[in-house]
Formats: C-alpha cells, sequence, structure tokens
C-alpha cells in the first residue's frame, strides 16, 4: 500500500511528458539534455530498445546501440527524467521477446530485426 500523497505527486509527473508507445524491439532516437559547464545541448541518442521495465516513475528502458569500431553501447534512460527532451520511435520491429538480451551477443545481420508490417 502506497501513501496517497506519493502517488499523486508521481501522477502528476507522469502526466506532464507525452511518452509515445513503443516495445521492445522498435528503433528509437531519444533527444537528451546534456549540460556541459553553463551551456545545455540536445544530442539525440538513436538505437534499438531491448527493454523495458518498472511502472510509474520509476520505469526505465535500455537502448542499444552500436558505436565506433563496431563497439556496442547500451544506455539506461528513465522514461519520466527531465533530461530527456523527446523520444521518437524511427522504426517498429517484430520481435516475440518482451527482452531481448540476446542481441548482446550477435554481431552483424545475425543482429537485424525485422520491421513490422501494418
Amino acid at each position: 500500500m502506497r501513501n496517497r500523497y506519493v502517488e499523486a505527486f508521481e501522477q502528476a509527473q507522469v502526466s506532464e511528458k507525452s511518452i509515445p508507445d513503443f516495445r521492445a524491439g522498435d528503433t528509437l532516437r531519444v533527444a537528451v539534455k546534456i549540460k556541459e559547464g553553463d551551456k545545455q545541448r540536445i544530442q539525440n541518442y538513436e538505437g534499438v530498445c531491448i527493454a523495458k521495465r518498472g511502472t510509474g516513475t520509476g520505469a526505465t528502458f535500455n537502448v542499444r546501440k552500436i558505436g565506433a569500431n563496431s563497439v556496442g553501447v547500451e544506455r539506461i534512460f528513465p522514461l519520466y527524467s527531465d533530461s530527456i527532451e523527446s523520444i521518437t520511435v524511427v522504426r517498429r520491429g517484430r520481435v516475440r521477446r518482451a527482452k531481448l538480451f540476446y542481441l548482446r551477443d550477435r554481431r552483424g545481420k545475425a543482429a537485424k530485426i525485422r520491421e513490422l508490417r501494418k
């Protein structure tokens, strides 16, 4: 049983942000606010969503991209973080799992995800 004041605060935090509907397997472009000194800029982080977890303000999602020299880079983003400017779904993926951790072991074409056709 959670405190009703905490629940009311969380509902206010959640209702402010507009989060698109996405699942594991979708390719996302996450615009992240980066603070450098007294300046602020927005940097896009584009990759495949490999997992979503949690509910309410504690919800997070993992995004994996292939960086320089074919090195895999994963970031965990809190879904309702103030540092996230926007989330854009670039393409929808057709997968049969909720968690795609097996992509960590795959390289090249083996790590490809089919596109969801409507």
